[in-house]
C-alpha cells in the first residue's frame, strides 16, 4: 500500500457500500402464514438470534447490529500486515449503532457520501447474504421472504431515485423460476438499475440447478432487455459443504475462530463456479447483451477460472458458438479486494472492466472509500484517465449511464 492519495478532483462511484438491515427488514411485509417459516428475530432478553424456517443461524452472529465493527478496523489483517506479535482478535474495534445513523438512514448516508466525496453508491445486503441459504429447503418462503425484504428496501432506501446518489440493489431469487420473473417485473416496475443474485447453486425442489439452466432463460433476457446489470455479492454460497467433507463444521459463520482449512479451501470457490456456469452453460451465448458484476469475492478467481475456460474450449470446441474468454472480458466486472494486484488484473481483462468497491461501513473494508486509489498502480503503469475510470466512469458504464449528471456535486469543479 502507497501513501495515503491526493484528493481526487472528481467524484467516485463505490459499487460496494453497505446498509446494516434493521431486525425488522425480513419481517415487517411478510406475510403472516409464512412468518415462522421465513426470517424470524428472537429476543432472549439478553441477545437477539436471527431464526431461518425454525433453525438459529450464525451468518451474522449478532443480527441486531449493536455494537458495531469500526470501519475498516481490520485493514491490516486482510492486508496481510499484522505486526509480529499482535493478537489479530485486538484489531476488532466496535461502536454503538446509535452514535452511526448513517448505517441505517438514508438522509443521514447522504451527509457522509459528501464528506466522503462520493457521487452514488451501489447499496448492497448484510444480514441478508446468508437468508437464501438459510431458507433454501423452503422456496416458497424463500420467494416470500425475499419479496418481503425488497418491500423494504424500496421503502427505506429506494432502488432508485432521481437524485442518483444511491443505486440500491433488490434480491433475486432463481428458487421458484416463475415468480423469479415476476420478482425481477416488481422490481424493474419500481426502478431498479441493478439486481444481487446470490453466486451459488439454485436450489430446487428435486435438486439444485446451475445458474446457466435455460429454465432461467426468462429471467436473464428479461434484465437483458432492461439493460439493468446482475451483482454476484459474496454471500453464504452453501460452499461450507465442502470443507465440511474435510471435518469442517459445515456452517458459516461471519466472526470468529474457525479452521483455517476452511478458508484455504473454500475461499473464492463459489465466484469461480457462478461465472463459470454462465460462460459453459451458454448464458451470455444466449443473452449476449446481459453484464455483469462480481463485488467482495476479489479478483485472483478469474486467473483460474481463464486457464479452465481455455482448457475446456480446447477439448469440447464442439460446445462453444464463442470464445469463452472472451464472454468473461465481454461481459464481466470485477470489483477487487483493495490488496489484489490491479495491474495484473487490468492486462487480464482489461481497465474498463475494473470497478471499485470500499466495502464501506464493513471492518475489512476501508475506513476512508477513496484511499482505494493508493492501491491503483501510478503512472506510467495506469494514466490518470484509468484511475478515473476505475473509481468512476467503469461503473457508470455498467449502468449504461455514462452520460448522467446530477445535481450539484457531479463536475470536476464540485468542492463538496
Amino acid at each position: 500500500m502507497t501513501d495515503t492519495p491526493e484528493r481526487l478532483p472528481y467524484l467516485a462511484v463505490d459499487v460496494d457500500n453497505h446498509y446494516y438491515e434493521p431486525i425488522d427488514a425480513f419481517t415487517r411485509h411478510l406475510p403472516k402464514e409464512f412468518r415462522s417459516r421465513g426470517v424470524q428475530m428472537l429476543n432472549d432478553g439478553k441477545r437477539i438470534y436471527a431464526v431461518f424456517g425454525g433453525v438459529v443461524n450464525h451468518f451474522i452472529p449478532n443480527p441486531s447490529f449493536d455494537p458495531i465493527i469500526e470501519p475498516g478496523c481490520l485493514d491490516l489483517l486482510f492486508r496481510g500486515e499484522i505486526p509480529e506479535g499482535v493478537d489479530p482478535a485486538s484489531l476488532m474495534k466496535v461502536d454503538r449503532l446509535a452514535d452511526h445513523p448513517e448505517y441505517q438512514n438514508r438522509d443521514a448516508r447522504l451527509k457522509v457520501l459528501d464528506r466522503q466525496r462520493l457521487e452514488t453508491v451501489f447499496m448492497l445486503p448484510t444480514f441478508a447474504c446468508g437468508v437464501e441459504e438459510g431458507l433454501k429447503h423452503d422456496v416458497e418462503a424463500t420467494m416470500a421472504s425475499v419479496h418481503a425484504f425488497n418491500l423494504w428496501l424500496d421503502e427505506d432506501w429506494g432502488f432508485h431515485r432521481p437524485d442518483g446518489r444511491f443505486v440500491s440493489a433488490p434480491i433475486i431469487s432463481l428458487a421458484d423460476p416463475v415468480k423469479a420473473v415476476e420478482e425481477v417485473e416488481f422490481v424493474l416496475g419500481r426502478g431498479a438499475k441493478l439486481v444481487c443474485v446470490r453466486p451459488a447453486p439454485v436450489p430446487g425442489e428435486v435438486r439444485p440447478r446451475s445458474l446457466g439452466d435455460p429454465v432461467h432463460d426468462p429471467v436473464w433476457a428479461r434484465l437483458a432487455e432492461a439493460g439493468v446489470p446482475v451483482v454476484f455479492h459474496l454471500s453464504d454460497s452453501g460452499y461450507m459443504a465442502i470443507p465440511a467433507l474435510w471435518g469442517g463444521s459445515g456452517v458459516f459463520r461471519g466472526f470468529g475462530k474457525r479452521d483455517p482449512l476452511d478458508m484455504v479451501i473454500m475461499d473464492d470457490r463459489a465466484i469461480h463456479d457462478t461465472i463459470a456456469s454462465m460462460i459453459v452453460h451458454q448464458v451470455f451465448t444466449r443473452h449476449p447483451t446481459l453484464k455483469v458484476a462480481s463485488i467482495e469475492n476479489g479478483s485472483y478467481f478469474v486467473y483460474r477460472l481463464i486457464k479452465r475456460l481455455k482448457k475446456s474450449a480446447n477439448n469440447a470446441p464442439y460446445h462453444y458458438k464463442e470464445d469463452p474468454v472472451e464472454q468473461l472480458r465481454n461481459h464481466l466486472w470485477i470489483a477487487p479486494y483493495y490488496e489484489d494486484d490491479v495491474k495484473l488484473l487490468a492486462d487480464t481483462i482489461g481497465v474498463d472492466k475494473i470497478l471499485f468497491g470500499s466495502d464501506w461501513p464493513h471492518g475489512e473494508g476501508l475506513a476512508d472509500p477513496t484511499t482505494f486509489t493508493a492501491d491503483i498502480p501510478q503512472f506510467p503503469e495506469f494514466s490518470l484517465e484509468d484511475t478515473r475510470k476505475v473509481m468512476r466512469d467503469n461503473a457508470l458504464e455498467l449502468l449504461g449511464d455514462v452520460n448522467r449528471v446530477a445535481p450539484g456535486v457531479r463536475d470536476l469543479t464540485a468542492t463538496v
